[in-house]
């Protein structure tokens, strides 16, 4: 038998910046990123614009043309695509097709750009298209949202659900730079201010004790939205993901994905709630459960899991959601196991807690000690209704 062998690795390298008022003319970040790369061939940029970002910053379309006619490093296509945000947006597969018609229609090619301003489900489904037209055009991810610039928004993943499961489509493709602009922060609903923060405590909580510590300290400035409060935790959220994507496994290989801590309840929670339930929401009732389940095993102890419940309280979270709540084996939620199984492709890998800031891994759930970690969340918060914090 005789046969041929290859090995190559390609190298990625991407920058997170962090600005004010990126479209402003006295802003040349983002100017100064193009000139940077500048080549020899006619390169264009194509934005796609999230609708509630539109709505809330009527003036945005307008400042990015302002922007473009100032600097003029690249050329701007002038129709700018704003369509629906929030996860109905990777539902829509008809959203999908415009994409990619528009890029046939604007002749983006590889040495161009896509850039997507929005929340991180608009950002997965740009990076989508972009990632599979021509085989990759650049993408340019501009955040909007607590939780799209500390998580999503910097990652190396993006895709659209499909047949009601998340992400069933997607691709692992880094986008070509990330510009953080907190100015976006200031006109978004509570409920999506806070929504984002439970990703930095699920960071935390595997990878950082002392970042737990600071937003148990921080959780009311956090809650009463000072925005210098809020900048330092998405920075130090967004460096740690950053770390585990170089140091570990960015292009998930393997089954092992401790950056989905809470998670496999989190995505089934957000499909049985109609997406109705934000995935950062999903993700607190996440954490609460299986850190419950981390100290019903014996791996954490009771103290450190009421610190965890506790925060994750202050910081306004609903984690005894009826639909996360497990009564018996066949509860719905249950479901979640196998389908995350099904994405990680391998065996069931779930990251447990053994400390703040310490995770182990486990290949199996008992679904009578999950019904038991279930019941300590409710009773919890059913006397923390009472009770206070």
């Amino acid at each position: 038998m005789s046969f041929l062998e290859q090995s190559f690795s390609v190298k990625f390298e991407y920058k997170i910046y962090f600005a004010k008022s990126l479209f402003d003319i006295s802003n040349p970040t983002l100017a100064n990123f193009f000139k940077e790369s500048q080549t020899s061939v006619v390169r264009k940029i194509f934005f796609v614009l999230d609708q509630g970002v539109a709505d809330a910053h009527p003036g945005l379309v307008s400042s990015i043309q302002a922007y473009f006619d100032q600097y003029q490093e690249i050329q701007l296509i002038q129709e700018i695509m704003v369509i629906p945000g929030g996860e109905a947006s990777k539902n829509d597969i008809t959203l999908f097709d415009r994409l990619v018609e528009a890029v046939d229609r604007f002749g983006i090619d590889r040495h161009s750009y896509i850039a997507a301003i929005g929340g991180g489900a608009v950002l997965d489904l740009v990076g989508y298209a972009a990632a599979v037209s021509h085989r990759g055009i650049k993408h340019i991810r501009i955040p909007t949202t607590v939780l799209s610039q500390n998580d999503s928004g910097i990652g190396v993943k993006n895709g659209i659900n499909y047949k009601g499961k998340k992400n069933f489509l997607g691709t692992f493709s880094p986008p070509a730079a990330v510009f953080n602009d907190d100015q976006f922060l200031l006109t978004l609903a509570d409920r999506d201010w806070r929504s984002g923060i439970s990703e930095a405590v699920k960071v935390a909580l595997i990878k950082d004790p002392a970042f737990f510590s600071w937003i148990e300290e921080h959780a009311t400035q956090l809650v009463a939205r000072d925005l210098d409060t809020m900048n330092y935790l998405i920075a130090r959220c967004a460096a740690l993901h950053l770390n585990h994507i170089a140091s570990a496994d960015p292009f998930e290989m393997g089954s092992a994905r401790p950056l989905d801590f809470g998670h496999w309840s989190a995505h089934k929670l957000e499909q049985l709630s109609n997406f109705n339930v934000l995935h950062g929401e999903a993700v607190a009732m996440g954490i609460a459960l299986d850190s419950a389940y981390s100290f019903m095993t014996g791996l954490l102890s009771e103290e450190k899991l009421l610190r965890i419940l506790h925060v994750l309280l202050h910081l306004s979270f609903d984690i005894s959601n009826p639909l996360i709540q497990i009564s018996d084996p066949e509860s719905p939620i249950l479901h979640g196991l196998k389908e995350f199984q099904e994405h990680l492709g391998g065996k069931l890998t779930i990251t447990l807690l053994t400390d703040l800031g310490t995770g182990k891994e486990v290949h199996e759930m008992d679904h009578q000690m999950l019904i038991q970690a279930s019941h300590y969340v409710s009773d919890f918060t059913s006397k923390a209704a009472v009770l206070p914090l």
